[in-house]
This record gives structure tokens, sequence and C-alpha cells, in this order.
């Protein structure tokens, strides 16, 4: 696979003028339900309000100067990272979703003045629509997860975190397509071999830990999750993010939507912080008794605040949520 601390250093320095040094902050709540320190990674805070702007970055930022677009498939922060990238290097970009992404994250995507296309209900039938892009009008492919710079952009996380604290036991990772959470394990155990990584993710539609268990990438079902970012597949042909959570994740863990319902009312109500349901499943773990945390603090990475606030105001206000055929019941958050 070839990708190590070095590509991880590069990519921070292409990418540090418009992406990087996110602060790293204590949570005391959070820290009394774990037993331990517990640090907040806040990715929330970049120009796009989510961690993918760094691989995004990287990549389009090393694209031949004869590229005049380029497109990808996303559930939402991934397009925004590629529109931004494509806008600073004043490049066409398409975006393909399917019809399962939030209209709040289709509206930001073309606020920064890319296309969006909805394709399918799907992750595979918005891949499918962005392969045809390629074949077709010659723009440039940007995996969300199975790209070398994509995946050395996001690691550039795992190597702020262990730089700021290298007394770190435990990393939760948010798991998806596995871009992130390979990226991030990399740098982390180049630096701190004994360090434990742990990917994170919502009990439906987890096609990475699904493809964990079975030894290969496997399709599975794409359904609506509070955890919205982290749906789709995996790639049946993935080449670098599936080999590296097999090798380098100490182990998966899910969460239900009532886990993840009740951390993102807990980091509103104790942390007063906003993010995505893909943002607090390491903090749902840790709330639920899901997770096995190895000495030392434990820190998470809050991916993203780009979530629909009609939503998130249900959650907080403690009222249903709707899932398409499945529904979270309200709850008023209670410490």
């Amino acid at each position: 696979m070839g990708l190590t601390l070095a590509d991880i250093m590069q990519a921070r320095a292409r990418i540090a003028s418009l992406a990087g040094g996110t602060p790293l902050v204590p949570s005391p709540f959070l820290s009394g339900v774990a037993g331990a320190e517990v640090l907040l990674k806040l990715e929330i805070a970049q120009p796009i309000g989510a961690f993918k702007l760094r691989g995004a970055l990287n990549a389009v930022s090393a694209l031949d100067e004869d590229v005049t677009g380029v497109t990808c498939c996303s559930t939402g922060n991934h397009g925004r990272g590629v529109a931004f990238a494509a806008r600073v290097r004043g490049l066409r970009a398409v975006i393909c979703m399917s019809r399962l992404v939030p209209e709040a994250k289709v509206a930001g995507i073309r606020a920064l003045g890319a296309e969006v296309c909805i394709a399918g209900d799907s992750q595979d039938d918005a891949q499918a629509e962005a392969a045809r892009l390629v074949a077709e009008e010659g723009l440039v492919d940007i995996s969300p997860f199975d790209d070398a710079r994509v995946i050395a952009g996001q690691g550039t996380i795992g190597l702020e975190m262990l730089e700021a604290r290298p007394d770190i036991g435990t990393i939760l990772v948010p798991l998806s397509g596995g871009g992130l959470a390979g990226g991030v394990a990399v740098a982390a155990r180049a630096i701190r071999p004994d360090i434990r990584v742990v990917g994170l993710t919502m009990s439906r539609g987890a096609a990475m830990h699904a493809s964990l268990i079975a030894g290969r990438p496997v399709e599975v079902a794409e359904v609506p999750s509070l955890a919205d970012s982290l749906g789709g597949g995996v790639g049946m042909a993935n080449r670098l993010s599936f080999p590296l959570c097999r090798d380098y994740l100490d182990e998966t863990v899910l969460v239900s939507e009532e886990d993840i319902y009740l951390a993102m009312q807990a980091l509103f109500y104790e942390d007063r912080l906003v993010a995505e349901g893909a943002s607090v499943v390491g903090i749902a773990a840790m709330m639920a008794g899901k997770v096995d945390l190895a000495p030392g603090p434990v820190a998470t990475i809050l991916t993203g605040r780009n979530l629909d606030m009609a939503l998130f105001a249900r959650v907080v206000t403690g009222r249903d949520v709707v899932l398409g055929d499945y529904i979270v019941e309200g709850r008023p958050y209670a410490p």
C-alpha cells in the first residue's frame, strides 16, 4: 500500500495553510463517564465544518495542471471538501450524491460553487454516476476514502493528536469507508506502536464493519441514520482503506441509533458543542459502555457539524426522530 508517516507529514505541509491545527480539548463530563481523561479533536472547526477538507485538499492540490474538473460521490462532507478544494484550484466540480443525503448538505455544496448530481438511493449509485462523468466528460474522480492522497490528508489528524498529547492511550475513530480510520491509525501507530485504535460506526448499514468480519469488501444495504455521514459502501474493488482498517484497527464497535441520539444530546448540553451524529459515535460507545479502553487518555474525533438543524432541534429537545421506517423514540436529556 505504501502509505507512510512521511506521506502524512508531506500532506500536512501541503494543506497547512487551509486545513489543520484544530483544537484538542478536554471534556470533564465525558472524563467522568469514561473514568479516564477524554479529549475531543474539533474537526468541526474546519472552514467547511468537517475533517474531509484535509484529504480533499491534499488530493486536488496534487492534480496535474491540465486537469479541468473533478467529481466524486459523497454523503455530504467529502463533497463539500472537494468543492472547496476545486474552487481554490479554479476547477469545475460535480458532486454525485444519493437521495438519502440531507438537503442541508446538498445546499452547502452548491454554496461553494459546485454542481450537484442526485443519483439513486445509495453511495454505489452515486459512484456509478461519478464513473460516468469520468468516462464521458473527462473529470477526475476523487474517492472519498480509497485514495492514497485522501487517506494521507486524513491521517494528519492522528499526527496532530499525538504531537499535542503523546500520552493518548486510545483513539476512537468514526468509521465509514475507512479513509479517516486508516490514515489516523497509520500515523498514530508510526508514532506510538502500542496505542489502541478503535473504529466506531452505527449498527444499521455498517459496511466496513461487515467487510472486516467477512474478510473482504461486501455490500450492505444503505439506510437512513442519525450518523448519515457514515453511510455507504466500501467499494467492491477497494484497494487501500479496507486493508488499512483490517491491519491497523484493534477492533470495530457498533452503536445504536438510540446511543447516538443520547450522545448528541450530551455533547450539546455538557460541552455546548453542535456536531453530526457521525461525530459522536465514539462518545456514544463510551456512554453505553461498549468500548474497551487502554490505560491513559482517550481521544475521539468530532468529524463534522454539517447537520440538518431541524433534526438536531428534535434531538436536543427530546422528540422522536423518524429515520425511514425506523423511529428513535424521544427522551429528554438527563445526565
